[in-house]
C-alpha cells in the first residue's frame, strides 16, 4: 500500500488492483511471455482484450447498439479538431457552450474549420458557473452542439445536460466520464481522455452514433476520419496497446465496485466532505456557485497566497499530494476522481479542519 493520497488533476490516481495487474502484465501479458509493452496489437491475445474492453465499456455505460466505441490517440485536444472536421459542413453552424479553458480551446479549433455560434458562456462570471437553460441560444438546424461536461480547472459541472432536440449533442467528458450514470442516447458523440477516470494518458475513448461516423468530407486526412477507425475497430495503425490494457483493468475494477451507480454514490459522499467544510468556514472560500459545483474537481482559496503555500507544504508532508490549483487560477484544487478512496477524502477534510484551527 502506498503512503500518499493523490489529488492530481491528471494524469490521476489509479486503483491499487489496476497497478498490480498492470505490473504483472508489464512482465508477462496473457501468458505470452511478452510484456504488454511488447505484444503486437495484431495478436489474438490483444485482439481479444481490445474487444472485451469495448464490451465492458458498453455494459458499464449502457451504450446502445447504434453507437461505436473507439480508442484513439491525440487526447481530447485532437477531438477539438476531429469533431468539426467530421461533422461541420461548409454551410453549417456549430453551437458551442463556453464554460472554461477546455471548452474555449475547443471553440478555437472549431473556428479554424467552420462557422461557430457561442450559444452561451460563463466567461464574464470567471467561469464560476454553468449557464442556465434560459441563457442558451441554440442555432436552428445546427450541425451539433458541443459542451464540456466537467471543467477541471474551474471546478464546475453540468448537473443536467442541455436539451438540444434533434441537434447532436457532443460532449467532452474527459474529467467525469464513469463518475455518474448518464443516458448515452442523449448524445451524438462522447469523447474522453482516459487519464482522469479511465486509465493513463495516451488513449482517448470516443463513443459515436453510427449516423455521425461517416460524415467527413472526402478530402479529410485518413487518420482524422472517424470512419477510418470505425472500419478497422481502432486498429488502422498501431494503437496505444498498454494504455488500452489499463483501461480494461479499470473497467473491471469499476464492475467490482458495483458499477457506475455505486461509484457515483461514493463520489457524492467524498465531495460532500469537502464542500461541507467550505460552506461552514470563514477561512476557506469555494470559487464555484453551489448549483454548478463539480464532484470531481473542487477548487478553493485561503485568505492569502502565503497561507495557500503553507497549506500545500503541510498537506504534502502528510501525504496529501497534487493539491495545487491550476497555474491560470491559483489557489487549491482537490481532484477526487473515482480511484481516490473515501479515506483520502476524509484525510483531506480532517487536515483542512486542523489547518484552519492552527491559523485561527
Amino acid at each position: 500500500m502506498r503512503n500518499v493520497f493523490i489529488f492530481n488533476p491528471g494524469p490521476a490516481v489509479l486503483p491499487e488492483p489496476v497497478l498490480e495487474s498492470t505490473s504483472k502484465a508489464a512482465l508477462n501479458f496473457a501468458n505470452t511471455g511478452m510484456s504488454i509493452m511488447e505484444v503486437s496489437h495484431r495478436s489474438k491475445e490483444f485482439d481479444a482484450l481490445a474487444n472485451e474492453t469495448i464490451s465492458l465499456l458498453r455494459d458499464i455505460m449502457g451504450i446502445p447498439e447504434n453507437y461505436k466505441v473507439l480508442f484513439l490517440q491525440g487526447g481530447a485536444s485532437l477531438q477539438f479538431a476531429m469533431v468539426p472536421m467530421n461533422l461541420l459542413g461548409p454551410d453549417e453552424v456549430a453551437d458551442y457552450i463556453d464554460t472554461g479553458s477546455w471548452s474555449s480551446n475547443a471553440i478555437k479549433e472549431a473556428k479554424k474549420i467552420g462557422k461557430v455560434n457561442i450559444a452561451a458562456s460563463s466567461k464574464d462570471d470567471s467561469y464560476t458557473r454553468i449557464p442556465t437553460p434560459e441563457e442558451i441560444t441554440f442555432t436552428p438546424g445546427a450541425a451539433y452542439c458541443h459542451i464540456t461536461s466537467n471543467n477541471t480547472i474551474y471546478g464546475s459541472q453540468w448537473q443536467t445536460f442541455p436539451d438540444t432536440k434533434d441537434v447532436p449533442l457532443v460532449a467532452d467528458m474527459s474529467s467525469d466520464i464513469l463518475s455518474r450514470k448518464i443516458d448515452v442516447s442523449k448524445f451524438g458523440i462522447i469523447y474522453a481522455g482516459a487519464q482522469k477516470n479511465m486509465g493513463p494518458a495516451g488513449v482517448t475513448a470516443v463513443i459515436i452514433r453510427d449516423d455521425l461516423a461517416d460524415k467527413a468530407p472526402e478530402n479529410t486526412p485518413t487518420m482524422l476520419k472517424y470512419s477510418t477507425h470505425v472500419s478497422k475497430n481502432s486498429m488502422h495503425n498501431t494503437c496505444p496497446v498498454t494504455a488500452i490494457f489499463v483501461v480494461h483493468e479499470v473497467l473491471k475494477w469499476i464492475i467490482d465496485q458495483g458499477g457506475v451507480s455505486e461509484i457515483e454514490k461514493i463520489n457524492v459522499k467524498k465531495a460532500a466532505l469537502i464542500y461541507d467544510i467550505l460552506d461552514a468556514s470563514k477561512f476557506y472560500r469555494g470559487t464555484v456557485e453551489k448549483a454548478s459545483r463539480s464532484k470531481m474537481n473542487i477548487p478553493f482559496r485561503l485568505p492569502s497566497e502565503d497561507l495557500e503555500k503553507e497549506f500545500l507544504a503541510e498537506a504534502g508532508s502528510k501525504g496529501l499530494v497534487g493539491l495545487k490549483g491550476h497555474r491560470s487560477v491559483g489557489g487549491i484544487r482537490a481532484s477526487m476522481y473515482n480511484a481516490l478512496p473515501m479515506e483520502g477524502a476524509q484525510r483531506l477534510a480532517d487536515f483542512m479542519v486542523e489547518f484552519e484551527k492552527s491559523k485561527s
